[in-house]
């Protein structure tokens, strides 16, 4: 096909037009548009290439040419000089079902245009991808298989994203190993003088730039749109950030590196992750996009009856609070596993992961209809754990004195509940690694279907992030090893999800954000949970474990003065707006027994979804959603509100016409506060239709709860 000067390509519903061209110099460039109206001004597409002569060499023995080989050497990277050699278009239209989800069937409707770029007299080839769908754009770069561009290093992206002006941004610092943070709501240009200020302590951080954020990015333009940037399947490739030029309002891709600075290691053929664009004039409807999971491959795993979501308790916030321990005894100044002898020690008398406890716990779940029971602080090794760039830390296999493995299955076992394990990796990445199969098996013999695993501290070998791609490639490995095992994944502190969960869906959550343990460590801010909905769950279910009754901790621990920002109600809205199949009522049994009447709400709301319906929103300030249970007709509604009260005015047109229903409405009393009344709130009951309509006040970090159930005749 002849070159052509510009590609335009446009939505299903014509509501986009994107369009390529090659600049002067030959660069490709692309725009974006909805509605008219200008998303992506002129933006650079490329990849700088790092000159490494081991790895070009290799390439270069396919040429005998001289000044050819001179030329590649000159023209190391992928960033212009380039013609289109072909374009491709098409229509793709399916609907699948996910395993689990909001939804029981999604819609992966797009146009799509293929570019095959040709880089004069180096002859290599690259082809940039398109997918237009009726909530945005994604595009990758491919690199087909060919005899000059074989092993190859990304020095970095150079993947830009021109804004059209000073947006308001819902932002954390750029990090390549933490996305814990509170998010920031600014304009643009003021990143760079708020960024300081925006960081909070971790055990692990590597920050990057003075206007480095982290995606999924949410903007607001202040003629009304809202913008989202992010990226989808994240295989065998860096993590990606987003640096601003804030002089000009562009934002340019920025790659975790590995230890030795590189920015990914490629061979062709291969491919990056997609680059997501989500684009609309009402929130809701980026909250309701299903882009970034349509982006990835259909799931993998042939048989997925095992795959299950589940509503669990667990022996944790105890810990997390300062009540308990992790470790069994005070004892050892360190620990070698293997050689000490924790036989001998004395017990400290606060290592919660103990036979009577635990049991406390089971009891609890199968009284309440809890189907799970998390374990932390069960194996040896906690101790000494942390901080010490040490390997062999945890075998995942051997536990403390006062946990019988054995008997607590078989306690659990007899009183229909599943135990969960914990896998603390203390960031020993290969130590992990080096156990996973018998750390797998081990959990089948015993009777765990699911594991928390964790990457707590810095990543060893030293010099390793978080979110570089020899550990996103570890992170992936974890998956899919333990679907050969019939193993669900629950993963902390792991890079963030970018819809992996649809090939993968053994990956039934992560925490990748600052969760409810943070209200533990001085608090969130109280309208945290109205921003990670548009953000951090853009690219899968998060593990946040909702549910918190006691705010002042002090009570639970005299040494911990932290306050968890967030009303009762509050909490119980999180189960439908905070979407995840692995939901955790958090909070010690005693203080759930206290508020018996609003527990009813955790204990009833379901997990599993037929029909999500986004009913209002406003990134930060507040998120109503209504979902319909699975094999139900059934459905539950949460609110979440930020620091300002306000009125939330709702319909229930989505429930189905002629039929009655009892809404058990759960809502913060009249003098609610996160800080000064948490636990205040009311309950009452109402019949309702599809014509019915709600008016309920939602105090500062507050909110509301509505169970709806069908009224049989």
């Amino acid at each position: 096909m002849s070159n052509v000067s510009a590609q335009q390509l446009k939505s299903p519903n014509q509501k986009f037009t994107m369009e390529f061209s090659l600049l002067a110099d030959g660069t490709p460039s692309y725009t974006l548009n909805y509605k008219g109206k200008a998303v992506i001004k002129p933006s650079k597409l490329g990849l700088e290439l790092k000159s490494d002569k081991k790895t070009m060499l290799y390439d270069l023995t396919f040429s005998t040419n001289a000044s050819e080989k001179e030329l590649l050497f000159d023209k190391n990277s992928l960033l212009n000089n380039f013609t289109i050699k072909d374009t491709q278009t098409s229509t793709f239209d399916e609907t699948w079902k996910p395993v689990w989800g909001e939804e029981d069937q999604i819609r992966n409707h797009y146009n799509e245009l293929a570019i095959t770029l040709n880089q004069n007299e180096t002859n290599r080839q690259i082809v940039i991808r398109f997918r237009l769908f009726d909530d945005g754009l994604g595009f990758r770069y491919e690199f087909p298989t060919q005899k000059n561009l074989t092993y190859f290093i990304i020095k970095e992206e150079r993947t830009q994203f021109a804004m059209t002006g000073d947006h308001t941004a819902f932002w954390i610092p750029g990090d390549y190993d933490t996305q814990e943070y509170d998010y920031t709501t600014s304009k643009l240009s003021e990143i760079r003088g708020l960024t300081e200020k925006a960081k909070t302590d971790n055990v692990s951080q590597t920050s990057f730039s003075p206007t480095g954020v982290q995606t999924s990015l949410m903007m607001k333009t202040n003629d009304g749109l809202y913008i989202n940037l992010h990226e989808a399947a994240l295989i065998n490739y860096s993590c990606m950030h987003l640096n601003l030029d804030d002089k000009n309002m562009v934002f340019e891709s920025w790659l975790t590196p590995s230890a030795n600075g590189d920015k990914g290691n490629m061979q062709a053929p291969d491919h990056s992750p997609w680059r997501t664009i989500i684009v609309s004039d009402n929130a809701t409807d980026i909250l309701a996009s299903k882009m970034t999971l349509n982006l990835n491959e259909p799931c993998k795993i042939e048989d997925t009856s095992w795959i299950k979501p589940v509503k669990y308790v667990g022996v944790w916030w105890e810990m997390i609070t300062g009540k308990s321990s992790w470790s069994y005894t005070n004892e050892f100044p360190s620990v070698q596993l293997g050689i000490t002898d924790y036989s001998k020690a004395k017990p400290n008398g606060t290592h919660g992961a103990n036979n009577a406890n635990v049991k406390k716990y089971i009891d609890f779940a199968a009284a309440n209809g809890f189907g799970g029971v998390l374990v932390e602080g069960w194996n040896e090794g906690w101790e000494d754990w942390f901080g010490h760039a040490k390997d062999y830390v945890f075998d995942f296999v051997t536990p403390y004195p006062d946990f019988d493995v054995k008997a607590i299955h078989e306690y659990a076992k007899s009183k229909g509940v599943k135990m969960i394990m914990h896998h603390e990796t203390s960031g020993s990445v290969r130590n992990y690694e080096r156990h996973m199969d018998n750390a797998y098996q081990f959990m089948k013999d015993n009777g765990y279907d699911a594991v928390k695993s964790g990457y707590v501290g810095d990543i060893l070998p030293k010099g390793e992030n978080h979110y570089s791609q020899w550990t996103v490639n570890h992170y992936q490995y974890a998956i899919e090893k333990a679907a050969d095992y019939k193993v669900m994944v629950n993963a902390h502190e792991a890079v963030r999800p970018t819809g992996i969960s649809r090939t993968y869906p053994n990956l039934i959550g992560n925490e990748s954000a600052r969760g409810t343990e943070y209200q533990s460590f001085g608090g969130s801010k109280p309208n945290h949970v109205t921003v990670l909905p548009f953000t951090r769950l853009i690219g899968g279910p998060m593990d946040y474990t909702p549910g918190i009754f006691e705010m002042d901790l002090s009570k639970l621990n005299p040494d911990n003065h932290s306050h968890v920002n967030s009303t009762i109600a509050n909490q119980l809205a999180l189960y439908v707006t905070m979407y995840s199949p692995l939901q955790m009522a958090a909070d010690l049994p005693e203080n759930y027994n206290r508020f018996l009447d609003a527990f009813q709400f955790i204990k009833d709301v379901a997990i599993d979804w037929t029909v999500s319906k986004y009913i209002e929103a406003e990134p930060g300030q507040y998120i109503t959603v209504a979902r319909k249970a699975k094999a139900t007709n059934n459905w539950f509604v949460g609110n979440v509100n930020g620091e300002t009260p306000r009125t939330s005015n709702i319909t229930f047109d989505f429930l189905e016409k002629g039929k009655k229903y009892e809404a058990t409405i759960y809502a913060d009393a009249k003098d609610a506060h996160y800080k000064t009344n948490p636990q205040a709130y009311t309950i009452r009951k109402m019949t309702v239709t599809s014509k019915s309509k709600l008016s309920q006040l939602s105090a500062p970090g507050g909110g509301y709860a509505v169970s709806i159930i069908e009224i049989k005749k």
